[in-house]
């Protein structure tokens, strides 16, 4: 029996305009071009000055400053991560330039590669106190582990400027509007960068990021200036065919649980860690600083050295779970030896408490997997110290080839894309 239409003819207009009206609704949805995906490339925790590093007021103010960022994965498109993280008043940027670095030319653009950079279509950008910025979308291609030049024309900055200390990189000044120079005569150099908090490229479902937040260690105390040798470089260049970034969060001097040189790894998780693009993994590798420093002046009791030890273990659960309720996984970094250091002077009571840490590390199934920097440079004749051919000399921070081993060491199956 043939199926008979039992609407009545007035309902069937009405039914005809109202999917007819949706979509009309729809349709600009459906032709719109999807949002791009970005993902962090390469990073940088930020801080304020203090003791020597304080600049003197205004004294960035109409210059050109040019910073170089040795990059992780490549891309067709990059954005800038600009931060006023410290400031009081708005960070004034009349203009921004980026280009690729020509090998072996440091602090140089390569020719045909300088581009302008864009905020909000406007080449120049004001950013708020206590603000982060990101640019437009700029279209410049820049392979994998290759350095991306960022110069920027200073016009107005706060009375504390937002900077990263130990970069390892040199950046370049000169006083003037010098941002398209291919290169820059006779300027003024350091090892800092200012304002410069992060790249990203877009990318693709595939490609994602790992946040290693740590201390000097991680930032790269030790390692060579302009080589990018630290175990984070070492670790970048093993994952980069795996379309996988690698994001350095390290500060020197750093601590979990209370601020120091930069706010401590708890307080600045949130921006150095979950606001980072397309991170999935994290290596937190931190914790010597909270140890040596208990006992660096003078000892104290077992009760408080037990303390902190359970201090630390909490904080760092804490992090786990931060980071598993966004959908990252979290590696645990046991702590390296620091017997014999001269800064620190660690007395039997702290290396206990390293060990003890250790072993929570290793046992307490708070992480997702373990990475065992300590098994990986001890002496094994001498487990509280480490083996002299990785020392830097200084019994705490590992050289060069402590850091080529700590970044070969990290097996490549814990990470996916």
């Amino acid at each position: 029996m043939p199926l008979t239409n039992t609407i009545p003819p007035r309902r069937q207009t009405r039914l005809y305009l109202a999917l007819a009206l949706l979509g009309a609704l729809l349709l600009p949805y459906a032709s719109a071009s999807p949002v791009p995906r970005w993902t962090a490339t390469w990073g940088s925790s930020q801080l304020k000055p203090s003791g020597t590093d304080v600049l003197p007021l205004n004294s960035l103010e109409n210059t050109s400053l040019r910073q170089v960022a040795h990059i992780s994965i490549g891309g067709s498109r990059l954005r800038l991560h600009l931060s006023n993280a410290f400031g009081q008043s708005p960070l004034i940027l009349h203009s921004v330039r980026v280009g690729r670095g020509p090998d072996g030319k440091q602090g140089q653009v390569a020719p045909g590669s300088d581009t302008v950079v864009r905020f909000k279509g406007e080449t120049s950008v004001s950013i708020p106190a206590g603000a982060e910025y990101t640019s437009d979308p700029i279209s410049m291609s820049a392979p994998a582990l290759s350095d991306v030049v960022v110069t920027m024309l200073i016009e107005k900055t706060p009375e504390t400027v937002t900077f990263h200390a130990g970069s390892r990189a040199t950046s370049f000044l000169l006083r003037g509007d010098h941002v398209a120079d291919v290169r820059f005569d006779s300027p003024q150099s350091f090892a800092h960068w200012y304002f410069l908090a992060g790249l990203e490229v877009e990318s693709d479902a595939d490609t994602s990021a790992v946040v290693t937040l740590g201390d000097s260690i991680t930032d790269g105390h030790g390692a060579t200036t302009d080589a990018n040798d630290r175990w984070t470089d070492v670790f970048a260049s093993r994952l980069a065919s795996k379309s996988i970034g690698v994001v350095n969060q390290g500060i020197g001097g750093n601590r979990i649980l209370h601020d120091g040189l930069g706010p401590s790894a708890l307080a600045r998780f949130d921006r150095d860690v979950l606001g980072v693009p397309g991170a999935r993994s994290l290596i937190v590798f931190e914790g010597v600083n909270d140890l040596g420093g208990l006992d660096r002046v003078e000892e104290h009791s077992q009760q408080i050295h037990d303390a902190l030890v359970l201090q630390l273990e909490a904080a760092l659960q804490q992090m786990t779970e931060r980071a598993h309720a966004h959908g990252i996984r979290v590696y645990g970094g046991t702590i390296t030896p620091y017997r014999g250091s001269g800064y620190y002077h660690p007395s039997d009571r702290s290396e206990a408490d390293r060990q003890s840490l250790n072993q929570w590390i290793r046992t307490s199934h708070v992480f997702d997997d373990v990475i065992d920097f300590d098994a990986l440079l001890r002496d094994p004749a001498h487990p509280d110290r480490m083996a002299a051919e990785y020392d830097s000399g200084d019994h705490l921070h590992p050289g060069p080839a402590g850091y080529k081993r700590m970044g070969e060491g990290i097996p490549l199956s814990l990470f996916k894309q």
